[in-house]
């Protein structure tokens, strides 16, 4: 697919990159009581970092963070990033001081950090970041998980179909391992299978501004329960098959699985050291 033009409004370098990072993650509670979920670590990183990186990896440097519960440690974390990154030394002469960096961070990157209410659900929080997106397309997915998709097709595939919407279709990971038998003797077995043929909305997107005559800022208004079936009925959805790695991380069981995966240097999502 050829990618678009550098001054179209679909060029990676004009899409922000918006993440929900709102929500409260109870399904790892065991983690979320201190820190949101997108600052969940998988290594010496929170998941948001890995899922920035892949973007980032691929040309797109602008970023808008839908924040809500625990708003606070996604700011201080960014506001600190060139602490978390780089080495320093702090001089204090007088009452004053001065910080010098040794070493910037990689990522020449654009951080916006908007609290959009610790109660919202995702459909209100997307429609009270309206202000930030001036009227333009964006990217959007959420701050829980990570993918080896060709975020550039992604882009080609979007410009080609002119849909509102178009969605990263996955195939999602199996939750247990499949076994076949005959009679008592085990015959096939195989973990964690692939669940089916039908493909979920695994995030990475793509939506245009007209988004916003789905939305709303009543804070119920949830993006994938009411507003994406109504772009779908009136065919202005399209689905970008995605049939590479792709892994949320809903659950403690996900987290180490991630987490394994990071630390065996088998990471697929670790597009940017390719």
């Amino acid at each position: 697919m050829t990618l678009p033009v550098s001054d179209s409004p679909h060029h990676p370098n004009n899409l922000p990159v918006v993440i929900f990072c709102g929500g409260h993650g109870t399904r790892l509670k065991e983690e979320t009581e201190l820190i949101p979920k997108p600052l969940v670590p998988i290594g010496e990183q929170p998941i948001l970092w890995h899922i920035m990186k892949i973007y980032y990896s691929q040309g797109f440097r602008k970023f808008i963070l839908l924040a809500g519960y625990k708003s606070e440690h996604i700011k201080k974390y960014f506001y600190q990033y060139p602490i978390h990154m780089s080495d320093f030394t702090i001089r204090y002469k007088d009452g004053v001081r001065e910080v010098a960096f040794h070493n910037a961070p990689a990522e020449n990157w654009e951080v916006t950090i908007i609290d959009t209410g610790l109660m919202a659900e995702t459909g209100a929080r997307l429609f009270r970041a309206r202000n930030y997106l001036h009227g333009k397309p964006f990217m959007l997915t959420y701050g829980d998980g990570v993918s080896d998709v060709d975020l550039r097709s992604l882009v080609a595939f979007h410009e080609q179909n002119r849909s509102v919407v178009t969605v990263t279709g996955v195939h999602p990971p199996g939750r247990f391992g499949e076994i076949r038998s005959e009679g008592p003797n085990v015959i096939y077995f195989k973990e964690k299978p692939n669940a089916g043929q039908d493909y979920i909305n695994g995030g990475f997107m793509i939506v245009e501004p007209t988004i916003y005559r789905y939305t709303n800022d009543e804070e119920h208004l949830n993006f994938e329960r009411d507003v994406l079936p109504r772009v779908a009925q009136d065919g202005e959805m399209t689905i970008f098959p995605h049939n590479g790695f792709w892994q949320c991380m809903d659950t403690m069981r996900d987290m180490e699985t991630l987490t394994n995966l990071w630390k065996q240097k088998d990471a697929p999502w670790r597009m940017w050291d390719t």
